[in-house]
């Protein structure tokens, strides 16, 4: 059964770190406002995260309560395909929740280094915003901090 587990574990950080790379390249693509806006959206997701009973299958259906994982990565990724600049922001912010949450205390080496990654980008976005506007942001969503 640990090595159905593993296999299931290291397939799904393999998917995870592939639509990594399309979030980087995304990510690169956005001017100096864009990745303010992004980083206001995150920290909005983030802390819509937190209130919820397991932030890991945060914008899961219910009826997917009992997956080994949510759909709010998937709904992230198809979200940040969208032509619409705003639509793709609000993708990459969700996918960037919902990653960080699920990769958080895996006990998989591969996951712990892909949230070491998330946990970079997040800080690169959060180093976009000048320290006044993020403690305006801060201000509006405590939990977030």
């Amino acid at each position: 059964m640990q090595l159905i587990t593993r296999l299931i574990a290291l397939t799904r950080g393999m998917q995870l770190r592939r639509q990594f790379k399309e979030i980087e390249k995304a990510l690169e693509q956005l001017n100096p406002s864009a990745r303010r806006q992004l980083a206001a959206l995150a920290m909005r997701e983030f802390s819509n995260a937190a209130k919820s009973e397991f932030p890991h299958l945060y914008a899961t259906p219910p009826d997917e309560k009992y997956s080994p994982w949510g759909s709010g990565t998937s709904i992230g990724f198809e979200r940040m395909k969208s032509d619409s600049l705003q639509v793709r922001m609000r993708g990459v912010a969700l996918w960037l929740t919902v990653t960080f949450h699920e990769t958080k205390d895996s006990p998989y080496a591969d996951q712990r280094e892909l949230h070491r990654l998330v946990m970079r980008t997040l800080r690169t976005l959060k180093e976009s915003v000048p320290a006044k506007e993020m403690s305006q942001l801060l201000a509006n969503h405590p939990q977030a901090a």
